[in-house]
């Protein structure tokens, strides 16, 4: 990894006026289109809705005698219509059947479709000899607007809104047919110019959406990467699926913007960017397969720290547990000593991570590779060669690392931690594992602390139903010793003890095989934690 910033520069010109041209070939980002879909979604739920509402008062108006359409079956055989087409695209929009890019296409034709629904209202009753001259259609409404609920290229956008103003004329005709008065050749006139002038004005909203896709697609690019779909956000940032703008591999950007370090301002801003640069520096001098992988790091011309990672398809701990319940103590065993292989890395070159819990270590499908570990979020990492003041990336005052997990020493404030913390916590991970519980509960941080520090905790076998042996009981159990001494000394020692563990049956690459074909077949979820 280079250690200088990586930002791509602007020169100007015609590879400037390139790179516009391919991201407004390319439209809005994927998250701005999902909005866009969400957006459809409502619409359509209130359109149908609405002409609903219309039938209900136009049967009541009728039913009182305050008015007499003139074609009360056909105002009703259009809202019914309206009402189907609106609830075939609600349906479509939930369902999750069609992409929102495909999505945004249908709603298009949705478009001109109401637009045919307002246009036969408009024409199923005779004109007033004042309109438009004191009124603008509904029509005109509807085209003008949708373009900023649905955006699409400018083309499409006029091509659909001239589509749709060239309903009420159809509708016109069609009122003819069935009897309507001509009204007045000049009424005629203004009535179908009125909507072709909103055909036109509808390109502005088309135009300035565009305009601002393309300005966040350049926003967003990190290096030679894209930004796609923000995956986690948290205290320290965000993080982001990516793309490289040439390679097909995707990969995950982990960042923190301007406006956070803004908003959190002083040393707590300045805590924050050194803790994002230790995150970076400590996953780029690790080497261990289980360690997530780091390609890159910079920072974009608008001040936004960055670095880019390995994406992972799987699940972390907290969630599997979560979802799936208690895993066999061999698989707990299968995950933890990858896990120990990471801390080893990390404490081979003096750096203590100080956060391991569920939901920094990650269980994925690595090539042909089925639960293959990999520990995330060294942002809390803590150097046994450096000074405490160049290293310490918590709040003063403030104890680092997780309650749930954190070892006794640490809630205690003391200055002098090693490797046994981690120790500790990866102990507090195997309880998790094995009985789905965390090994204290309290109402509070405080609390928690204080378990931590006071309570003795109860052997995980006492705490599931399902088997435990005996040793693994134990090793846990020594691993959340008070007293860093009593607890095994270094992730080496740890991985020993959980391999001569003695276990009912192997955890084998085919069981694991089999339990992600059955649970989360085909690539996976995406999984990174923001800090």
């Amino acid at each position: 990894m280079s250690g200088k910033a990586f930002v791509r520069p602007r020169s100007g010109g015609a590879l400037e006026s390139s790179e516009e041209a391919l991201l407004a070939a390319r439209g809005l980002p994927p998250d701005l289109l999902r909005e866009a879909s969400r957006r459809l979604e409502l619409l359509s739920l209130l359109l149908g809705a609405t002409f609903g509402g219309a039938i209900v008062l136009n049967n009541l108006v009728r039913g009182a005698g305050w008015h007499q359409m003139a074609h009360p079956f056909a105002h009703d055989l259009v809202a019914l219509t309206m009402i189907a087409m609106s609830a075939a695209l609600y349906w479509l929009s939930r369902s999750g059947r069609v992409e929102p890019r495909r999505l945004l296409e249908l709603g298009l034709a949705y478009e001109v479709v109401v637009a045919f629904g307002i246009s036969m209202g408009d024409n199923l009753e005779p004109l007033a000899d004042t309109r438009p001259l004191e009124a603008i259609s509904w029509l005109c409404v509807w085209i003008v607007m949708f373009p900023v609920v649905v955006p699409a290229t400018p083309a499409r956008t006029l091509v659909a809104s001239l589509a749709a103003a060239s309903m009420w004329p159809l509708s016109f005709f069609v009122g003819l047919s069935l009897g309507q008065p001509r009204p007045p050749y000049e009424i005629v006139v203004l009535n179908f110019v009125e909507n072709y002038i909103a055909a036109g004005l509808a390109l502005v909203p088309a135009l300035i959406i565009r305009k601002l896709g393309v300005a966040v697609e350049q926003a967003r690019e990190m290096g030679s990467y894209e930004l796609v779909e923000r995956l986690d956000r948290g205290g320290m940032g965000e993080v982001w699926r990516a793309r490289h703008r040439m390679l097909a591999r995707p990969a995950a950007i982990k960042l923190i913007r301007p406006e956070i370090l803004g908003a959190k301002g002083g040393s707590v801003a300045e805590g924050l960017v050194r803790r994002f640069e230790r995150e970076a520096q400590a996953t780029a001098a690790l080497h261990s397969p289980h360690t997530i992988e780091l390609y890159d790091f910079g920072i974009t011309r608008d001040g936004t720290f960055y670095y880019v990672m390995e994406l992972l398809e799987g699940l972390d701990l907290e969630s599997l547990v979560k979802r799936f319940g208690p895993v066999p103590a061999e698989r707990a065993v299968h995950l933890l000593l990858q896990a120990c292989d990471s801390l080893a890395d990390a404490h081979s070159v003096g750096l203590v991570h100080r956060d391991i819990k569920p939901a920094n270590i990650c269980t994925c499908r690595k090539g042909l590779r089925d639960d293959f570990v990999k520990v995330l979020d060294f942002g809390l990492v803590k150097s046994a060669w450096r000074g405490e003041e160049e290293t310490r990336l918590t709040l003063e005052g403030v104890a680092g690392g997780t309650p749930a997990y954190m070892a006794p020493e640490v809630a205690m404030g003391g200055r002098e931690i090693d490797a046994r913390v981690d120790i500790y916590a990866l102990g507090c991970v195997g309880y998790w594992l094995v009985t789905g519980h965390m090994v204290f509960r309290g109402e509070t941080a405080m609390q928690m602390a204080l378990h931590h520090v006071q309570t003795v905790p109860v052997p995980p076998s006492k705490r599931t139903e399902l088997s435990i042996p005996e040793s693994l009981d134990r090793l846990i159990l020594s691993c959340l010793e008070k007293e860093p001494g009593k607890r095994p000394p270094t992730a080496e020692d740890l991985a020993r003890r959980l391999a001569s563990c003695k276990l009912d049956a192997p955890w084998t690459p085919e069981r694991a095989k089999s339990w992600w074909e059955a649970h989360l077949p085909g690539r996976g979820e995406t999984t990174m934690t923001a800090g």
